[in-house]
């Protein structure tokens, strides 16, 4: 007796040992995947308190923890109004995420602790008066002569499982709008993720029309210099063709996640990866070449602060997108892979720049044919991707090189902005018609927007006879 309870005794002692051990190993030397984790509920929980007033918990709960890894459900956040920081671990300690509001540019992850090191911007913005004209001149809308629009808008098999956002812009009026769950107003910030891409080239051609920079630049970044990255233009990374080696898996510690939220320099560790092809010659659907983007045109500028003020006084102030935030890494680079916030209605704004070739009440924003050469796929694509844009819907099951509009019937020239979790803009010129759709759908739900699209325009065309 004596002796099982002297082994029982040592069990427990080691047991606690173990606990001891492991949680204190947690602690000072977290596994990547716990501080990607760590750093991504802060981020996340960051942007959403801050930007779009949302309760930090909800957030939590709702847009880290339900969709994704198990174990993100472990993850904990505390808000720190007064510093505008948020702080996430592993049961609230391991990981140390951490990630601070910086102003204009929003939140960003600060892996490495250094907030002094984040460019900080504000901007004394006094709030407008809204005009009561319709959108999107005014926040007036008039939906009322488009009941098939309502209808279809009403069925929640057409606007998918955690529909946020459903605008339906035709002829330059929204003809059909709906809001899902958690939005609390037409003007609440909704994150873009990849649709960013497709901002960020357009961000490019406001440079580009103002004739600072051109998309054959080469020699982008000083360490390419003397081997075959130095041949990489501007075009090449808006076109994910660059050569370069990145891994976009998003299930774990990768190429991209540790970009995103292990990195404070983001565009430094994606211009670090080796060459593997030549450029221009293979197709690579790469989240680090559109942050390379973003920091070469931001070099354009001598000043930094000037190139963190250029998204809105050349792109989001013409197209009156007031509740566009455009956010940077912590050293100041905008990601422009994957963070814009911006509403629906905004998001709208700028499908409709793209379906008037880059005009917005009469003044040019995009050089002439730009946003044609946007959407024009490149070679290397096989004729599916052109520069922030692609020529298909999300490819939901659908292996690549296969149709992913298949089965369904889309106008020829269609294109769209696709982002991570439900975030689609479709842009059909022939039919005048942009069909915003925001959520947070993961994959995984099976959801295709191809069916709202095809019976929005299924609709419409019936009503023009």
């Amino acid at each position: 007796m004596r002796i099982a309870l002297s082994i029982t005794k040592w069990l427990a002692g080691f047991l606690v040992a173990a606990l001891v051990a492991v949680a204190l190993w947690l602690w000072l030397a977290p596994p990547d995947l716990i501080r990607v984790g760590a750093n991504y509920a802060a981020k996340t929980v960051c942007s959403n308190v801050f930007l779009a007033n949302r309760d930090p918990q909800t957030v939590l709960a709702e847009d880290v923890q339900a969709p994704g890894h198990p174990l993100l459900r472990l993850m904990r956040v505390e808000v720190d109004a007064a510093q505008a920081s948020v702080r996430a671990g592993l049961f609230g300690s391991a990981g140390d995420g951490l990630a601070a509001y910086l102003g204009a540019t929003g939140c960003a992850a600060i892996p490495d602790g250094d907030m002094a090191a984040a460019p900080r911007l504000f901007v004394d913005r006094p709030a407008q008066p809204r005009s009561t004209e319709l959108w999107p001149d005014g926040i007036r809308i008039d939906v009322s002569g488009k009941p098939a629009v309502a209808a279809i808008l009403d069925d929640p098999a057409m606007t998918g499982p955690g529909m946020r956002a459903v605008v339906i812009v035709q002829d330059g009026r929204i003809i059909g709008e709906r809001f899902g769950p958690g939005v609390t107003d037409f003007e609440q910030p909704l994150l873009g993720w990849s649709m960013t891409k497709s901002v960020n080239a357009a961000i490019v051609g406001t440079l580009v029309g103002a004739g600072r920079l051109s998309v054959h630049d080469k020699g982008l970044f000083p360490r390419w210099a003397g081997d075959g990255r130095v041949e990489i233009t501007l075009a090449h990374l808006l076109g994910m063709e660059s050569g370069l080696a990145f891994n976009e898996y998003y299930g774990g510690v990768s190429d991209v996640t540790r970009m995103l939220y292990l990195e404070p320099d983001m565009a430094a560790f994606a211009a670090n990866q080796p060459l593997l092809h030549r450029p221009g010659t293979q197709f690579a659907y790469s989240s680090g070449s559109s942050v390379m983007a973003s920091r070469a045109w931001q070099n354009v500028f001598a000043r930094p602060e000037e190139a963190l003020e250029w998204p809105r006084r050349a792109l989001f102030d013409p197209l009156g997108m007031e509740t566009a935030v455009f956010e940077t890494d912590a050293r100041g680079t905008f990601v422009g892979s994957s963070y814009l916030y911006a509403s629906a209605r905004d998001w709208a704004r700028f499908g409709l720049l793209l379906l008037q070739d880059g005009v917005w009440k009469g003044q040019r924003l995009l050089p002439e044919g730009w946003a044609e050469w946007m959407r024009t796929p490149t070679k290397a694509s096989g004729g599916e991707y052109g520069r922030g844009l692609w020529l298909h819907g999300p490819r939901v099951a659908t292996p690549f090189g296969q149709d992913a509009d298949a089965g369904f019937d889309l106008p020829d020239d269609a294109y769209w902005l696709i982002g991570h979790d439900g975030q689609t803009i479709t842009i059909l010129p022939s039919r005048r018609l942009v069909v915003l759709r925001m959520g947070l759908t993961p994959a995984k739900l099976a959801y295709k927007p191809q069916a709202l699209v095809e019976a929005v325009v299924r609709a419409l065309d019936a009503e023009d006879g």
